[in-house]
């Protein structure tokens, strides 16, 4: 939705959107209220606040919640506000076919998409909309699957294909299998992706913090048994400095693993020399490598970069 507002509008409003689109910050006073895939998109005159969810089970109750969101927006803005609700997984609970808050003297109400009721060809039509084209209405699902995958091939934007591929292998999760999306997807240009790349990010952030968070535990456990204040402080000392390593050392080993396997697909498989000098670089080298080997072509250029610390 940030890289392609102008892709949602057109599509949710149905005519074309001035250039002079602006994304608003997702927080609102007065308390600060937050959701995951929440967007408040300003248009010339208008905000547009497009939410997507998966299933309807919220708390407070979405309706509450887009009431709630209108309020805000309208009290900050003061314009037209245009709400809308997507579901992506398809389901018969009674939550996605409400689209209405009503109490006595109040009777408020937001649009709602189904996505899986949608005519996939006007999403088909424009590459920002195709992570939501593969969700839609379709006989044969997997045909939709084989004509989503077709439209991001003739995409001629390297960058854009990964990360558009990346989008629509996420979102075909909720509605396909694994081994039929990889059947039409190259696990590699995925793995190319910002999308993927963030979510690797996020991966050893949460590694470090575990880590971080069972030392902890272990140093006051070990610091209670040995009593009061001089085994609470080694427990510490000793629990973080353990949490720490192994978090890191985790990291490291994630970090290391994606990069060797993005080796092997880019240059084919490594001989055991190249790989061991691999494993011997540090963390941001090894940082370092995964930005480099995309512009790698033959093993000759891994040799190459690796070369610069060995000659240090």
């Amino acid at each position: 939705m940030e890289q392609y507002p102008q892709a949602f509008t057109r599509w949710l409003w149905n005519q074309e959107p001035p250039e002079d689109i602006e994304i608003l910050n997702t927080e609102l006073s007065t308390e600060p209220i937050r959701a995951d895939a929440l967007f408040f998109v300003r248009v010339a005159d208008a905000i547009l606040h497009l939410e997507f969810q998966t299933l309807p089970q919220s708390e407070p109750p979405l309706p509450l919640r887009m009431l709630d969101y209108w309020v805000r927006l309208y009290r900050q803005y003061r314009c037209k506000i245009n709400q809308v609700i997507i579901f992506l997984k398809p389901t018969r609970l009674a939550g996605v076919f409400v689209n209405q808050f009503t109490e006595p003297n109040l009777s408020f109400h937001y649009r709602v998409i189904r996505i899986w009721e949608c005519d996939p060809q006007p999403l088909l039509t424009t590459p920002g909309l195709l992570p939501l084209a593969v969700l839609a209405q379709a006989e044969v699902p997997e045909t939709l699957l084989s004509q989503v995958a077709a439209r991001i091939d003739m995409i001629e934007d390297t960058q854009e294909q990964r990360n558009l591929s990346a989008c629509v292998q996420l979102l075909a999760g909720v509605k396909f299998d694994e081994q039929l999306i990889q059947a039409y997807f190259r696990e590699d240009i995925m793995q190319e992706s910002v999308v993927y790349q963030r979510i690797i990010r996020q991966g050893l952030e949460q590694g470090l913090e575990q880590g971080l968070k069972q030392g902890l535990e272990q140093g006051l456990e070990q610091g209670l048994e040995q009593g009061l204040k001089q085994g609470l402080k080694q427990g510490l000392e000793q629990g973080l400095g353990q949490g720490l390593e192994q978090g890191l050392e985790q990291g490291k080993r994630n970090e290391l693993n994606l990069i060797i396997r993005l080796l092997n697909r880019r240059l084919g498989q490594l001989n055991p020399q190249l790989q061991h000098q691999i494993e011997q670089l540090s963390f941001s080298q090894l940082e370092d490598l995964g930005e480099a080997l995309l512009d790698f072509e033959t093993e000759v250029d891994l040799t190459n970069w690796l070369s610069q610390f060995r000659d240090r």
